[in-house]
C-alpha cells in the first residue's frame, strides 16, 4: 500500500500514498484519523474513547508548527491536532498502512 511519503508541512506525520489517494499518517506509517464530535480545537474523545481510539501524543518539548498544534487529550496529556482537529490512531490498526477506523460510527475519518 505505501508507494511514497513526504513528511506533513514539517509536522509530526508523513502523508502516504494509499488506495484512496494519499492519507496522513505517523511517522511508522500508522494512519491518522479524526473525529467529527471534536469541536473549539478540544477533544471529546473520553478515557473509555481513548482506550480504542489512542490520542496522537506530542512530547511537551516538541514545537508545533502550522498546521500542527497541540491541545488536551482528556488523559491530560498534550496530543496533536492538524488544522485544529485533534488526531488519533485506531487500535484495530495493526500494520502501517491499515485504515480499518474509517467511518466507523459515521464520526471517524482518515486525515487526507
Amino acid at each position: 500500500m505505501q508507494h511514497g511519503t513526504d513528511k506533513a508541512a514539517g509536522g509530526p506525520g508523513m502523508m502516504m500514498d494509499a488506495a484512496g489517494g494519499k492519507i496522513l499518517t505517523t511517522a511508522e506509517g500508522h494512519t491518522l484519523y479524526t473525529f467529527d464530535k471534536d469541536s473549539g480545537g478540544m477533544s471529546n474523545c473520553d478515557a473509555s474513547c481513548l482506550k480504542i481510539w489512542p490520542a496522537y501524543h506530542a512530547s511537551a518539548k516538541t514545537k508545533a508548527v502550522a498546521p500542527w498544534s497541540k491541545v488536551k487529550a482528556s488523559d491530560g496529556k498534550d496530543m496533536w491536532a492538524y488544522n485544529g482537529k485533534p488526531v488519533y490512531t485506531y487500535i484495530k490498526d495493526k500494520k502501517a498502512g491499515d485504515m480499518e477506523g474509517d467511518g466507523v460510527g459515521g464520526n471517524w475519518h482518515v486525515i487526507k
